[in-house]
This record gives structure tokens, C-alpha cells and sequence, in this order.
């Protein structure tokens, strides 16, 4: 009987193959799996050579004349050039859209900072952000420092983009927590509290609650008492968000060992340290994978502002692309709004993937 000697690297699912080998292994096993790579790749080249002959080679990425580009065989990246402020920035007035440039400027520089771990102190995060949301709403409103007053109604593109999914992310977070701790709670008024406003909202569409904050809740309000539209609608979209984050939470915490509630137990901490120091961390971690999910949605979420007549990068593109001089190249104008939201999403989904290595390093 012969014996079969294995190399521990091919139980190792991490072990790293040459290229020869791993081609063989994965995409050349049989015949009929290397029919198929073969026919993938064709379609694949195929496809890249078109878009390399129509987004490169015979585009025009320069000019201020429609007919140049209805002469063109390929892409028209000048409509880009030619409409990228009403696309970035809306119907912000034209002459302050400098204002919003700036704006962009500390809202990304916060975040980058806040998200290394290095700057994880309070001392130094809450007054960063404390600085960067009074700077932003600054420079957003005006009407100081010799700037004119702008409206909230007046702002669009991107910069309304990010304070929508900013405002829905740091509202909607904390109530997702509060809502998974209540669903999973002893006390039978909390957790029918949690279940009932977690299935109702659940099972309505978010336009229904944009709707609902738009034009029905000012009629509950007293006379003369009006909450800003756009902050109506950031908490919609939040209790929105936290109602479907909540579940993602309460299946990490359904995850959590009994064994861990007895340890804590044993060492006779309370509900609160133990919610706080051993369970929520453990089912933060097992849940972000799904946390990141929702936190890309509710980017894309944004666009539902639609409705309500808020023009976000989406509803200001729409709207730009109604010049009849450019309204043919509205394909390239879609590719760059798309572009933006996959450098954002993608980015998150990076900074996840990174979140977890450090985790599992125990740097977290």
C-alpha cells in the first residue's frame, strides 16, 4: 500500500501558491472549467477593449462645444468639465461655492483622523469635531464674517451627500445599540417598546418615512414652532438606518457564549459594565461585516431626498443633465456620480477590512 505524504501547506487555506499552480489549480482543473476560463476571458478582453476605445482612445476629455463631442466615436468626459459644480455642489449660489470646497476639505480631514487609531482620545477627538461641525455649518450657512446667508434649502451635491449620511450614521448608531440592547432585554416593557417601533418602521418604506417627516410631523408641532426640513429628514433617515442596524446587533449579541454572561456574573459586575466591557465589544465585532453593509447603504440612501425636493450629487446630476446641449452624454455624467459613490464605499469596506485585522491582532 503506497503512502501519500501531504506538505502542510496544502491544508494551510493561507499558504500562497506560485502563479502557474494556483492558475492550474483554480482555473484549469478540467477541461470543461478551462472552456469556461477561456470563454470569460474572451468576453472580458473583449469587453475591456471596448471600453479602452470608447472611454480613452476615441474620447474627448476637453471642450466647451457640444458638436466636437456629437463628431466624437467615443465617450464625452467633457460634459464632466463642463457641469462639474452644479453636479458637486447643486443649487448652492455659483459665487460661495468656494465656501463648500473648503467645507469638504475638514469634514474628510476630520473623518481620516478619527478613524486612525492613533487619534482615538477623547481630549483630542471631541474638540476636533466640535471645531469641524462649527467650522462646516459656518461656512454651510454664512451670514458672518462677511459671507451671505445661504439657506439649507439652497445647499446640493455632494456636500449635502455627506452631511445626510454623517447625520444618519452618528444618530443612528447609538439608537441601533439602545434598540438591540432593548429587543434583548429581561424587562418585558423594554423589549416590547423595542420590538414594536423596530418592526413597524421595518416594514414601511424609507420614502414613506422621508414623507411622513416632510409634510406630517410639522402638523403636530405647536403654532409658530418649525424644525428645519433638513434635520427632519436626517433623523428619519437615522431611525430608518438604526431599525435595520438594530437586528444586525441583536444577532451579534444572540452570538455571544452563555459562558461569557457567567463569567461577568461571577466577578459580580452589573448589567451596564457588563453590556459595556465584555458583551457589546464582542458583538460589535462578530456584527461588522453586516454593520459596514448598512453603513454603505445608508450613503446610497441619500439619494432618496429626491422626493422631498433636496438635490443631493444624484438629484442635481438629474437635474444638470436636462440641458439640451449635453443631455446625450448623460451616460458619462451617471459614470461619474457612480465613480464617487464607489471611492466612498469601497473605501469604508477597506477601512472594515482593516478594523478587523486589528482586531484580530489585538490592537483594538
Amino acid at each position: 500500500m503506497d503512502t501519500v505524504i501531504h506538505t502542510a501547506d496544502e491544508f494551510d487555506p493561507n499558504a500562497t501558491l506560485p502563479f502557474g499552480q494556483w492558475m492550474k489549480k483554480n482555473l484549469f482543473n478540467s477541461i470543461p472549467q478551462g472552456i469556461l476560463t477561456v470563454f470569460v476571458a474572451a468576453c472580458l478582453a473583449r469587453f475591456a477593449w471596448f471600453v479602452l476605445n470608447w472611454g480613452v482612445l476615441d474620447a474627448v476629455f476637453y471642450t466647451d462645444d457640444p458638436d466636437v463631442c456629437r463628431a466624437a466615436a467615443g465617450a464625452c468626459w467633457a460634459v464632466i468639465v463642463e457641469k462639474h459644480r452644479p453636479m458637486l455642489f447643486g443649487l448652492y449660489p455659483y459665487d460661495e461655492q468656494w465656501r463648500l470646497v473648503i467645507m469638504m476639505a475638514i469634514y474628510l480631514v476630520t473623518v481620516v483622523v478619527s478613524l486612525m487609531p492613533r487619534f482615538w482620545n477623547l481630549k483630542f477627538l471631541v474638540p476636533l469635531w466640535i471645531f469641524s461641525v462649527v467650522s462646516i455649518f459656518t461656512l454651510l450657512f454664512g451670514g458672518v464674517f462677511g459671507m451671505p446667508f445661504v439657506p439649507s434649502t439652497d445647499w446640493g451635491g455632494l456636500p449635502l451627500t455627506m452631511i445626510l449620511f454623517s447625520g444618519t450614521v452618528l444618530i443612528g448608531m447609538p439608537v441601533a445599540v439602545l434598540l438591540a440592547l432593548g429587543r434583548r432585554s429581561p424587562l418585558p416593557v423594554a423589549k416590547g417598546v423595542s420590538v414594536v417601533f423596530i418592526e413597524a418602521l421595518r416594514g414601511v418604506p424609507l420614502i414613506t418615512i422621508l414623507f411622513v417627516a416632510v409634510n406630517v410631523f410639522p402638523l403636530f408641532l405647536p403654532a409658530g414652532v418649525e424644525v428645519n426640513k433638513l434635520l427632519r429628514i436626517t433623523v428619519g433617515i437615522a431611525v430608518f438606518f438604526a431599525c435595520y442596524q438594530a437586528e444586525v446587533i441583536r444577532g451579534g449579541l444572540q452570538a455571544i457564549p452563555t459562558g461569557q454572561y457567567e463569567a461577568a456574573d461571577s466577578l459580580n459586575l452589573t448589567y451596564w459594565q457588563t453590556t459595556r466591557r465584555i458583551i457589546l465589544p464582542q458583538a460589535l465585532r462578530i456584527s461588522l461585516p453586516a454593520i459596514t453593509n448598512h453603513i454603505i447603504a445608508a450613503m446610497k440612501n441619500t439619494s432618496f431626498v429626491i422626493i422631498i425636493g433636496l438635490f443631493d450629487i444624484l438629484t442635481a446630476t438629474t437635474a444638470v443633465m436636462q440641458d439640451p446641449l449635453w443631455r446625450r452624454y448623460y451616460v458619462e455624467a451617471y459614470l461619474f456620480v457612480a465613480a464617487i459613490y464607489l471611492f466612498f464605499g469601497y473605501a469604508l469596506s477597506l477601512y472594515a477590512r482593516q478594523v478587523e485585522k486589528w482586531i484580530n491582532q489585538g490592537r483594538i
